[in-house]
């Protein structure tokens, strides 16, 4: 029997390796040191440098005390004349239909109708007038109906 013949009767114990967690020694893949290497590797947020860069809106200008309401879109009484026969239902719909208003967001924004010439007799429904649109409605002497939006509500 020669010494390169000579078996263990255990198997060898290999000795323990460095990096915390692998096989691979030393830095266990993490290259080194810094944030990335560490324990927990939680990283800054990237968006965070974005928003710091980001300028405050500060002051009474253009972002001060800025409003989320729609506001209303305006259409005159002339334009309803030319839009319209007599008898027809102006509402956001119909106005929106006839390319009068444009949607916001997806929905029908709040109308109102200004003053302007109206032979013609047709319903309003669940739009707002302004004081002058309705005066020019009475001296009309026409059989203009208004009906306002708490009616429409109701009847739904």
């Amino acid at each position: 029997m020669k010494i390169h013949q000579l078996k263990r009767n255990t198997e060898l114990k290999k000795p323990r390796l460095i990096g915390r967690g692998g096989k691979r020694g030393k830095t266990s893949g993490r290259g080194t040191k810094g944030q990335k290497a560490r324990a927990g590797r939680k990283l800054y947020p990237e968006i965070r440098d974005i928003i710091k860069k980001l300028p405050k809106l500060r002051g009474h200008g253009r972002n001060y005390n800025t409003s989320i309401e729609i506001p209303a879109q305006a259409v005159s009484l002339s334009q309803v004349e030319a839009a319209y026969k007599s008898g027809e239902i102006v509402s956001a719909k119909t106005l929106f239909e006839k390319d009068l208003i444009r949607k916001i967001s997806g929905k029908f924004p709040p109308v109102k109708i200004v003053a302007g010439d109206l032979k013609k007799e047709v319903i309003f429904v669940g739009v707002s007038m302004t004081k002058t649109a309705r005066k020019s409605l009475k001296n009309a002497d026409k059989n203009t109906k208004v009906v306002p939006d708490k009616e429409v509500s109701k009847k739904k």
